[in-house]
């Protein structure tokens, strides 16, 4: 738009543009190898969970099955005493065992961590907040029980447990065992079976109340539940309709909840958790029918699943990777199968959802991956009781897209606020609405290339191509989006935060939630940008010739002029309109 001096062209030529071109990719494809993390720890017996302690790089906790929780220093892991022992009151029958650990989001300045395990019989999950005299090497603890569930057989326990971003804490359970879920334990929201239950546990006097209920949770004013049957619908639950959430995680800017559900015998899939949310099983086994043969009820389909075949049957939830180590795998959700040992990335296939792409077929048992204090991936080889590590090896090379704005040559080097000389800028008639979010937008074409298009009027961008686009909220600079087609042919989406006095961007990897004001906003992860920019699309959305078909006032001419015309006028297009 503009009311700039109307003349029949924006622009008399075509600006030669040599510096905002789309590299190479990085070198040849990544190799995944798997090495033991810390070849001179002991073994552990059966490993069920690994993890750190929040920003302690320091050292590794490692739950046994058993019942023994054992820690151990990375500059000495020969050494792994015992930290926790609850090998005395675990029943450890068929899936049983020391499954969860959770850590006070305040810890070691408040020296509480918050278990799950399995005990008693017949047996019943116990969740403890433990109390710890001395965070290096406890001796005295109190452990207060605080939610117990009745197990009806000793499968399907779940057991994982983390604190949310929120505070509260997050339990897992599984539909209680056995074949086909044969009580609907998962549908049945007066159990606390086959859910993701979401309590308050910080700071709530013991022992009464116990936890809290926090406010949003579906059912949150009814009654507690007990261990088994209830009156009404659970206050504790937060999603419902999973069969065994073995292993889940929170990716930490986003808040999002991935959990990996365990199938029976057809499917395994990848859930992202909403509040509220109903997963389907046992009327959905992933995205087929389940055995139950309920009809469809408003379930949430999971965001990938995989069917049981070489030895794929049962899934291992992983983390969204945001590390250093591993450029390549940056805001993918990573996961695995216990039985097959496979890990893979989900990938974006192109059409709005994902593929699981293969990184490694290993012969491990993986019983539970972890995100290190270092942003890199582990996991637990459950048969042979070690800890190996996700590491890259060969190919690669340097991320080709540059981590300032400034230096990627699409914008004004002295002045990164401005588009370099070389970028056309366009608009589009029907712009897509971004958070109430101005934008401009500029496009760059190597050399001589032109745009084609089809005959949807769809345009096609020759390879090397870059499309711009900035985002400003009360005027103020947020993001700005580079969409390039690589040489390869191929498309990828790379995104750069403004700082809060508008003068540099620098690059954001694996999508990013700010404050900007009162506003919150949220930066896309690199699949997330293909998730929209998908090849039925045609990869672009706004460039096409209806969108295009409207005046614009060009700033380095002043004048209003058709876009198309000034497009053809400086022979830009391929084909004449």
């Amino acid at each position: 738009g503009g009311s700039g001096t109307p003349g029949p062209f924006g622009l008399e030529d075509r600006p030669v543009n040599f510096t905002c071109l789309a590299p190479d990719r990085s070198g040849a494809p990544v190799t995944i190898t798997t090495p033991d993390a810390f070849p001179a720890a002991p073994d552990f017996s059966q490993p069920t969970k690994i993890l750190q302690a929040p920003g302690d790089g320091s050292r590794w906790f490692v739950l046994q099955k058993g019942g023994r929780l054992r820690v151990f220093d990375t500059g000495n892991p020969a050494a792994a005493p015992t930290w926790l022992d609850f090998s005395s009151v675990v029943n450890t029958s068929s899936e049983g065992g020391l499954l969860g650990l959770a850590f006070h989001p305040d810890y070691p300045a408040v020296p509480e961590v918050y278990v799950s395990y399995t005990t008693g019989s017949p047996m019943v999950s116990r969740i403890s907040r433990v109390i710890l005299d001395d965070v290096d090497a406890p001796v005295a603890t109190t452990e207060q029980v605080l939610l117990t569930v009745a197990q009806p057989y000793d499968n399907h326990n779940g057991g994982d447990i983390a604190f949310g971003a929120d505070g509260h804490l997050y339990v897992g359970f599984g539909d209680g065992g056995s074949a086909n879920d044969p009580f609907g334990h998962a549908q049945n929201n007066t159990r606390l079976l086959g859910k993701m239950l979401r309590i308050d546990v910080l700071g709530v006097p013991y022992p009464a109340p116990g936890y809290q209920i926090p406010a949003g949770n579906p059912f949150a004013a009814n009654p507690k539940c007990g261990p088994a049957a209830n009156a009404a619908a659970c206050p504790e639950i937060h999603a419902s309709g999973l069969r065994n959430p073995w292993r889940w995680s929170f990716d930490e800017p986003t808040g999002e909840l991935w959990l990996g559900d365990v199938g029976q015998g057809s499917r395994e899939e990848v859930n992202r958790i909403e509040a509220g949310g109903n997963y389907g099983w046992d009327c959905r086994e992933g995205t087929i029918a389940g055995p139950s043969g309920c009809g469809p009820g408003g379930f949430i389909e999971p965001v990938s699943d995989y069917p049981h075949a070489n030895g794929d049957v049962s899934i291992t939830g992983g983390y969204v990777y945001r590390g250093d180590g591993l450029p390549t795998l940056r805001g993918r959700y990573v996961f695995g199968d216990f039985s097959s040992g496979r890990i893979w990335a989900l990938a974006d296939d192109g059409q709005g959802g994902f593929d699981n792409e293969e990184l490694v077929n290993t012969p491990y048992n993986i019983s539970a991956f972890a995100l290190g204090a270092d942003g890199e991936l582990y996991f637990a080889d459950y048969g042979n009781g070690r800890i190996r590590r996700l590491l890259a090896s060969g190919g690669g090379g340097p991320d080709p897209v540059p981590p300032d704005l400034a230096d990627t040559g699409c914008v004004d080097a002295s002045d990164p606020t401005q588009p370099a000389a070389g970028l056309i800028p366009y608009t589009v008639n029907a712009p897509f609405w971004s958070d109430g979010a101005a934008k401009e937008r500029h496009l760059a074409l190597p050399g001589g290339a032109r745009i084609s298009r089809t005959a949807s009027g769809d345009l096609t961008f020759p390879a090397g191509s870059v499309l711009m686009k900035s985002f400003r909220l009360a005027g103020q600079l947020v993001e700005t989006r580079l969409l390039m087609r690589h040489p390869d042919g191929g498309w990828a989406g790379y995104t750069y935060q403004w700082n809060d006095a508008g003068t540099a961007a620098t690059r954001v990897t694996g999508g990013l939630i700010r404050q900007v004001a009162s506003q919150t906003w949220i930066y896309p992860t690199e699949d997330e940008c293909l998730q929209c920019h998908t090849a039925v699309a045609g990869r672009t959305l706004g460039p096409e010739l209806a969108q295009l078909n409207g005046s614009l006032t060009y700033a380095t001419t002043g004048i209003t002029a058709n876009q198309l015309a000034t497009l053809e006028h400086i022979d830009v297009l391929a084909e004449a309109l």
